[in-house]
Protein backbone atom coordinates (compact mmCIF):
# COMPACT_ATOMS: atom_id res chain seq x y z
CA UNK A 1 0.00 0.00 0.00
CA UNK A 2 2.61 2.38 0.88
CA UNK A 3 4.39 1.70 -2.55
CA UNK A 4 1.38 2.59 -4.43
CA UNK A 5 0.71 5.95 -2.62
CA UNK A 6 4.67 6.74 -3.15
CA UNK A 7 4.12 5.69 -6.87
CA UNK A 8 0.88 7.97 -6.86
CA UNK A 9 2.54 10.96 -5.65
CA UNK A 10 5.53 10.83 -8.12
CA UNK A 11 3.16 10.71 -10.74
CA UNK A 12 1.28 13.60 -9.49
CA UNK A 13 3.90 15.76 -8.77
CA UNK A 14 5.65 14.91 -12.28
CA UNK A 15 2.50 16.27 -13.72
CA UNK A 16 2.37 18.94 -11.58
CA UNK A 17 6.12 20.04 -12.28
CA UNK A 18 5.27 19.23 -16.47
CA UNK A 19 2.26 21.44 -16.95
CA UNK A 20 4.17 24.87 -14.65
CA UNK A 21 7.15 24.43 -16.49
CA UNK A 22 5.26 24.22 -19.69
CA UNK A 23 3.56 27.24 -19.12
CA UNK A 24 4.96 30.25 -19.88
CA UNK A 25 6.73 28.35 -23.08
CA UNK A 26 3.05 27.35 -24.36
CA UNK A 27 1.69 30.93 -23.95
CA UNK A 28 5.17 32.39 -25.14
CA UNK A 29 4.57 30.09 -28.56
CA UNK A 30 1.09 31.33 -28.84
CA UNK A 31 1.56 35.11 -28.74
CA UNK A 32 4.56 34.50 -31.23
CA UNK A 33 2.46 32.52 -33.61
CA UNK A 34 -0.51 35.32 -33.15
CA UNK A 35 1.56 37.89 -34.05
CA UNK A 36 4.39 37.38 -36.10
CA UNK A 37 3.49 33.71 -37.54
CA UNK A 38 5.94 30.89 -37.62
CA UNK A 39 9.17 32.26 -35.81
CA UNK A 40 11.42 29.65 -37.52
CA UNK A 41 10.56 28.12 -41.14
CA UNK A 42 12.04 24.45 -41.20
CA UNK A 43 14.44 23.73 -43.94
CA UNK A 44 13.21 20.21 -44.76
CA UNK A 45 10.17 20.70 -46.78
CA UNK A 46 8.75 16.63 -46.54
CA UNK A 47 9.03 17.23 -42.18
CA UNK A 48 7.54 20.38 -42.72
CA UNK A 49 4.50 19.17 -44.37
CA UNK A 50 4.11 15.84 -42.22
CA UNK A 51 4.01 18.38 -39.08
CA UNK A 52 1.38 20.47 -41.08
CA UNK A 53 -0.94 17.58 -41.98
CA UNK A 54 -0.56 16.25 -37.86
CA UNK A 55 -1.50 19.94 -37.23
CA UNK A 56 -4.28 19.88 -38.81
CA UNK A 57 -6.04 16.58 -37.37
CA UNK A 58 -4.96 17.86 -34.42
CA UNK A 59 -7.22 20.59 -34.87
CA UNK A 60 -9.51 18.88 -36.67
CA UNK A 61 -10.65 16.43 -33.72
CA UNK A 62 -9.95 19.75 -31.59
CA UNK A 63 -12.45 21.27 -33.43
CA UNK A 64 -15.26 18.97 -33.63
CA UNK A 65 -14.90 18.38 -29.73
CA UNK A 66 -14.94 22.19 -29.18
CA UNK A 67 -18.48 22.01 -31.19
CA UNK A 68 -19.77 19.05 -29.33
CA UNK A 69 -19.09 20.82 -25.91
CA UNK A 70 -20.31 24.40 -27.31
CA UNK A 71 -23.58 22.67 -27.92
CA UNK A 72 -23.90 20.56 -24.99
CA UNK A 73 -21.66 22.69 -21.83
CA UNK A 74 -24.63 25.05 -20.56
CA UNK A 75 -24.25 28.78 -20.56
CA UNK A 76 -23.99 29.21 -16.79
CA UNK A 77 -21.37 26.59 -16.27
CA UNK A 78 -19.10 28.13 -19.31
CA UNK A 79 -19.57 31.32 -18.18
CA UNK A 80 -18.24 30.19 -14.23
CA UNK A 81 -15.26 28.69 -15.88
CA UNK A 82 -14.47 31.60 -18.23
CA UNK A 83 -14.60 33.73 -14.64
CA UNK A 84 -12.15 31.14 -13.23
CA UNK A 85 -10.11 31.58 -16.67
CA UNK A 86 -9.89 35.17 -16.39
CA UNK A 87 -9.17 35.01 -12.47
CA UNK A 88 -6.25 32.68 -13.41
CA UNK A 89 -4.71 35.29 -15.97
CA UNK A 90 -6.36 32.96 -19.10
CA UNK A 91 -2.60 31.13 -18.32
CA UNK A 92 -2.32 28.95 -22.02
CA UNK A 93 -4.76 31.56 -24.18
CA UNK A 94 -7.93 28.99 -24.30
CA UNK A 95 -11.71 29.50 -24.08
CA UNK A 96 -14.33 27.85 -21.35
CA UNK A 97 -15.30 25.30 -24.36
CA UNK A 98 -11.83 23.96 -24.68
CA UNK A 99 -10.73 23.72 -21.22
CA UNK A 100 -13.56 21.45 -20.98
CA UNK A 101 -12.48 18.97 -23.88
CA UNK A 102 -8.91 18.99 -22.44
CA UNK A 103 -10.20 18.73 -18.55
CA UNK A 104 -12.58 15.18 -20.27
CA UNK A 105 -9.55 13.81 -22.26
CA UNK A 106 -7.51 14.49 -18.70
CA UNK A 107 -10.02 13.01 -16.35
CA UNK A 108 -9.81 9.90 -19.21
CA UNK A 109 -6.65 9.42 -19.56
CA UNK A 110 -5.11 9.26 -16.43
CA UNK A 111 -6.88 6.80 -14.91
CA UNK A 112 -6.05 4.31 -18.20
CA UNK A 113 -2.58 5.47 -17.64
CA UNK A 114 -2.42 4.70 -14.05
CA UNK A 115 -4.07 1.14 -14.59
CA UNK A 116 -1.65 0.19 -17.43
CA UNK A 117 1.44 1.74 -15.33
CA UNK A 118 0.22 -1.18 -12.10
CA UNK A 119 -0.04 -3.88 -14.61
CA UNK A 120 3.48 -2.66 -16.03
CA UNK A 121 5.07 -2.75 -12.65
CA UNK A 122 3.12 -6.26 -11.62
CA UNK A 123 0.64 -5.53 -9.20
CA UNK A 124 -2.23 -7.74 -8.50
CA UNK A 125 -6.10 -6.40 -9.42
CA UNK A 126 -6.97 -4.86 -6.24
CA UNK A 127 -3.62 -2.45 -6.60
CA UNK A 128 -4.67 -1.74 -10.44
CA UNK A 129 -8.00 -1.00 -9.37
CA UNK A 130 -7.11 1.04 -6.37
CA UNK A 131 -4.85 3.31 -8.80
CA UNK A 132 -7.73 3.57 -11.34
CA UNK A 133 -9.99 4.74 -8.62
CA UNK A 134 -7.12 7.18 -7.21
CA UNK A 135 -6.10 8.14 -10.37
CA UNK A 136 -10.35 9.36 -11.27
CA UNK A 137 -10.31 11.31 -7.95
CA UNK A 138 -7.16 12.80 -8.66
CA UNK A 139 -8.91 14.05 -12.01
CA UNK A 140 -11.54 15.33 -10.77
CA UNK A 141 -9.48 17.21 -7.74
CA UNK A 142 -6.38 17.88 -9.41
CA UNK A 143 -7.87 20.93 -11.71
CA UNK A 144 -9.55 22.39 -9.10
CA UNK A 145 -6.54 22.65 -6.85
CA UNK A 146 -4.99 23.79 -9.59
CA UNK A 147 -7.38 26.44 -10.71
CA UNK A 148 -7.71 27.31 -6.94
CA UNK A 149 -3.79 27.61 -6.57
CA UNK A 150 -3.64 29.81 -9.64
CA UNK A 151 -5.40 32.19 -8.77
CA UNK A 152 -4.52 32.32 -5.14
CA UNK A 153 -1.03 33.07 -6.26
CA UNK A 154 -2.49 35.81 -9.09
CA UNK A 155 -4.21 37.89 -6.71
CA UNK A 156 -1.08 37.29 -4.07
CA UNK A 157 1.44 39.14 -6.44
CA UNK A 158 -1.38 41.62 -7.41
CA UNK A 159 -1.70 42.59 -3.66
CA UNK A 160 2.02 42.95 -3.59
CA UNK A 161 2.10 45.23 -6.90
CA UNK A 162 -0.53 47.43 -5.35
CA UNK A 163 1.22 50.18 -3.05
CA UNK A 164 3.91 50.74 -5.47
CA UNK A 165 1.04 51.00 -8.53
CA UNK A 166 -1.25 53.43 -6.43
CA UNK A 167 2.42 55.64 -5.51
CA UNK A 168 3.47 55.76 -9.29
CA UNK A 169 -0.34 56.95 -9.82
CA UNK A 170 -0.87 59.40 -7.35
CA UNK A 171 2.59 60.83 -8.28
CA UNK A 172 0.85 61.35 -11.94
CA UNK A 173 -2.15 62.67 -10.91
CA UNK A 174 -0.62 65.22 -8.70
CA UNK A 175 1.55 66.55 -11.41
CA UNK A 176 -1.33 67.38 -13.38
CA UNK A 177 -1.99 65.01 -15.47
CA UNK A 178 -5.83 63.85 -16.29
CA UNK A 179 -6.77 60.03 -14.80
CA UNK A 180 -6.81 58.49 -17.85
CA UNK A 181 -3.62 60.31 -19.59
CA UNK A 182 -1.52 59.20 -15.53
CA UNK A 183 -3.37 55.63 -15.79
CA UNK A 184 -1.75 54.95 -19.61
CA UNK A 185 1.47 56.38 -18.47
CA UNK A 186 2.12 53.75 -15.50
CA UNK A 187 0.95 51.34 -17.75
CA UNK A 188 3.38 52.02 -20.39
CA UNK A 189 6.02 51.96 -17.89
CA UNK A 190 5.44 49.17 -15.51
CA UNK A 191 5.34 45.60 -15.78
CA UNK A 192 3.40 42.94 -13.83
CA UNK A 193 -0.19 42.00 -13.22
CA UNK A 194 -1.89 44.96 -12.89
CA UNK A 195 -0.18 46.77 -15.56
CA UNK A 196 -1.52 44.04 -17.54
CA UNK A 197 -5.23 44.27 -16.12
CA UNK A 198 -5.28 48.08 -16.14
CA UNK A 199 -4.07 48.23 -19.51
CA UNK A 200 -6.83 45.51 -20.84
CA UNK A 201 -9.13 47.92 -18.60
CA UNK A 202 -7.51 51.11 -20.93
CA UNK A 203 -8.22 49.43 -23.79
CA UNK A 204 -12.00 48.57 -23.53
CA UNK A 205 -12.52 52.08 -22.72
CA UNK A 206 -10.83 52.80 -26.02
CA UNK A 207 -13.28 50.26 -27.69
CA UNK A 208 -16.50 51.85 -26.45
CA UNK A 209 -17.20 50.40 -23.16
CA UNK A 210 -17.97 53.02 -20.65
CA UNK A 211 -14.75 53.29 -17.80
CA UNK A 212 -17.61 51.77 -15.21
CA UNK A 213 -18.22 48.79 -17.22
CA UNK A 214 -14.75 48.59 -17.62
CA UNK A 215 -13.64 48.98 -13.69
CA UNK A 216 -16.26 46.67 -12.60
CA UNK A 217 -14.88 43.88 -15.21
CA UNK A 218 -11.39 44.58 -13.63
CA UNK A 219 -12.79 44.34 -10.47
CA UNK A 220 -14.51 40.55 -11.24
CA UNK A 221 -10.97 39.63 -12.21
CA UNK A 222 -8.93 40.76 -9.59
CA UNK A 223 -11.64 40.23 -6.60
CA UNK A 224 -9.44 40.38 -3.58
CA UNK A 225 -10.65 43.03 -0.72
CA UNK A 226 -8.13 45.49 -1.61
CA UNK A 227 -8.96 45.56 -5.68
CA UNK A 228 -12.35 45.97 -4.91
CA UNK A 229 -11.93 48.88 -2.10
CA UNK A 230 -9.73 50.77 -4.70
CA UNK A 231 -12.02 50.21 -7.27
CA UNK A 232 -15.22 51.16 -5.52
CA UNK A 233 -13.62 54.27 -3.93
CA UNK A 234 -12.64 55.37 -7.87
CA UNK A 235 -15.84 54.57 -9.36
CA UNK A 236 -17.19 56.79 -6.03
CA UNK A 237 -15.20 59.59 -6.32
CA UNK A 238 -16.06 59.44 -10.24
CA UNK A 239 -19.47 59.81 -9.41
CA UNK A 240 -19.46 62.30 -6.78
CA UNK A 241 -16.87 64.58 -8.70
CA UNK A 242 -14.51 64.14 -6.04
CA UNK A 243 -10.05 64.97 -6.35
CA UNK A 244 -9.04 61.50 -7.67
CA UNK A 245 -5.48 62.35 -6.32
CA UNK A 246 -7.45 62.39 -2.49
CA UNK A 247 -8.07 59.79 -3.15
CA UNK A 248 -4.76 57.77 -4.44
CA UNK A 249 -3.15 59.22 -1.41
CA UNK A 250 -5.23 57.97 1.23
CA UNK A 251 -5.31 54.75 -0.52
CA UNK A 252 -1.50 54.65 -0.87
CA UNK A 253 -1.22 54.80 2.65
CA UNK A 254 -3.92 53.08 3.82
CA UNK A 255 -1.93 50.19 1.55
CA UNK A 256 1.05 50.35 2.70
CA UNK A 257 -0.31 50.52 6.37
CA UNK A 258 -1.72 47.14 5.43
CA UNK A 259 1.64 46.11 3.92
CA UNK A 260 3.62 46.71 6.81
CA UNK A 261 0.79 44.59 8.91
CA UNK A 262 1.26 41.65 6.68
CA UNK A 263 4.38 41.53 7.10
CA UNK A 264 4.36 41.80 11.08
CA UNK A 265 1.75 39.14 10.64
CA UNK A 266 4.27 36.69 8.66
CA UNK A 267 6.86 37.35 11.32
CA UNK A 268 5.44 36.89 14.29
CA UNK A 269 4.72 33.56 12.55
CA UNK A 270 7.90 32.56 12.15
CA UNK A 271 8.66 31.35 15.39
CA UNK A 272 5.31 28.71 15.39
CA UNK A 273 6.44 27.57 11.38
CA UNK A 274 10.29 27.07 12.76
CA UNK A 275 9.13 24.73 15.89
CA UNK A 276 8.80 21.40 13.52
CA UNK A 277 11.94 21.50 11.91
CA UNK A 278 13.78 22.01 15.19
CA UNK A 279 11.64 19.30 16.93
CA UNK A 280 12.11 16.69 13.92
CA UNK A 281 15.36 17.55 12.58
CA UNK A 282 17.57 19.44 14.70
CA UNK A 283 17.13 18.56 18.27
CA UNK A 284 17.38 14.90 17.28
CA UNK A 285 20.75 15.78 15.55
CA UNK A 286 22.22 17.50 18.33
CA UNK A 287 20.89 14.95 21.27
CA UNK A 288 23.08 12.38 18.97
CA UNK A 289 25.94 14.52 19.01
CA UNK A 290 26.01 15.40 22.45
CA UNK A 291 24.59 12.26 24.41
CA UNK A 292 26.02 9.39 21.86
CA UNK A 293 29.86 9.90 23.36
CA UNK A 294 28.58 9.68 27.10
CA UNK A 295 26.03 7.10 26.11
CA UNK A 296 29.12 5.03 24.55
CA UNK A 297 31.40 5.73 27.08
CA UNK A 298 28.99 4.49 30.01
CA UNK A 299 28.48 1.16 27.97
CA UNK A 300 32.21 0.80 27.71
CA UNK A 301 32.00 1.18 31.35
CA UNK A 302 29.91 -1.57 32.11
CA UNK A 303 31.11 -3.97 29.66
CA UNK A 304 34.39 -4.00 31.89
Amino acid sequence: MLEICFILTVTMLCLYVYLSSHEHEIRLKKRLKTYVGETQPNSNSEKKRNDQSLKKKIDYFRDKGTDFYSKNISSDKEEKLEKSLLQMGNPWGITSVEFHLYLTIFRISLPIVLGIFGSIIGLKLNGIVFLIIAGILASILLPIVYIKSKIKNRYAKALKELPDFIDLLTVSLEAGLGFDLAMNKVVSKTNGILSAEFHTCLEEVRLGKSRREAFLGLKERLKFDSMISLINSILQAEKLGMSMVQIFRIKSQEERGKRRQRAEEAAMKVPVKILFPLVFFIFPCLFIVLLAPALLGLMNGFGK
